[in-house]
């Protein structure tokens, strides 16, 4: 048998006696940690339907936030890491082993990477050739480039900066949805809500502050990610003309 530590013994019993005193309007009451909504904001409580509308206003309302993890379109798997704003975005995007930067500011929107992932895309489509990707390379190597509003790519590439855009078409569960119980991301007390009992995605509401989502798990293995730093501000600013190059010709397509 393990000793109890009698600190810990003392703790309990002070506890203990704090709670044979408290005093309801029926009489004494005893202490209860039974209910997981003691001292949150009550979005617990609700019903799925009405967590996930809460929770979308509170993500719209919300000036900034961190938008981190996977997500899996057309076949293809992107890793994001992307803080937005309504007015911009800065972040990173990996797909197929090639990562690149995007920074809007206002509609202004640059992408930025480094000399294989230009010196990759140079020998596409057609005409391409290795003399010219590793050109392309070496003009645009850890630069950023412009993206013309007109640009095929701007349409593509925007979309990862856009907040309404990306948690309109995030935060959605398909299906009859549910709550699947009380759950902690990162320390703070979350409730679940689901989509056809979690084949339609999930989503961890938190209870603390404003009920922003934290965490979705996408409908059809497409990709989990995590919303943090919800209302934090960041600085957005364009790159000077030093850091800026034109590519000269359509950004690559692939």
């Amino acid at each position: 048998m393990t000793a109890i530590p009698q600190g810990r013994t003392r703790r309990a019993a002070l506890v203990s006696a704090m709670c044979a005193l408290v005093v309801t309007g029926t009489g004494l009451t005893g202490c209860s940690s039974s209910d997981p909504d003691a001292g949150t904001n009550g979005v617990g409580k609700l019903p799925a339907e009405k967590i996930q509308s809460r929770t979308r206003a509170a993500a719209e309302a919300a000036d900034t936030v961190r938008l981190s993890g996977t997500v899996v379109t057309n076949g293809r798997t992107y890793r994001l890491d992307m803080r937005l704003k309504e007015d911009g975005a800065s972040g990173s995007v990996t797909s197929k082993g090639a990562t690149f930067r995007l920074l809007r500011v206002g509609r202004h929107l640059f992408l930025k990477a480094g000399a294989d992932f230009w010196s990759h895309q140079g020998g596409q489509g057609s005409g391409g050739s290795s003399h010219a990707g590793d050109a392309a390379a070496d003009k645009l190597d850890d630069k950023y480039v412009k993206v013309p509003t007109g640009d095929p790519a701007y349409k593509r590439f925007s979309g990862f900066t856009d907040k309404s855009v990306l948690l309109d078409g995030l935060l959605t569960l398909h299906g009859t949805l549910a709550t699947d119980g009380h759950h902690d991301q990162s320390g703070v007390r979350t409730i679940r809500i689901t989509g056809d009992k979690g084949s339609g995605g999930t989503l961890d509401v938190s209870l603390e502050g404003k009920p922003y989502p934290l965490r979705l798990v996408r409908a059809g293995g497409a990709g989990t990610l995590s919303l943090t730093d919800w209302g934090k501000g960041f600085a957005l600013k364009e790159p000077s003309k030093k850091e800026t190059v034109d590519y000269g010709q359509q950004l690559p397509t692939s």
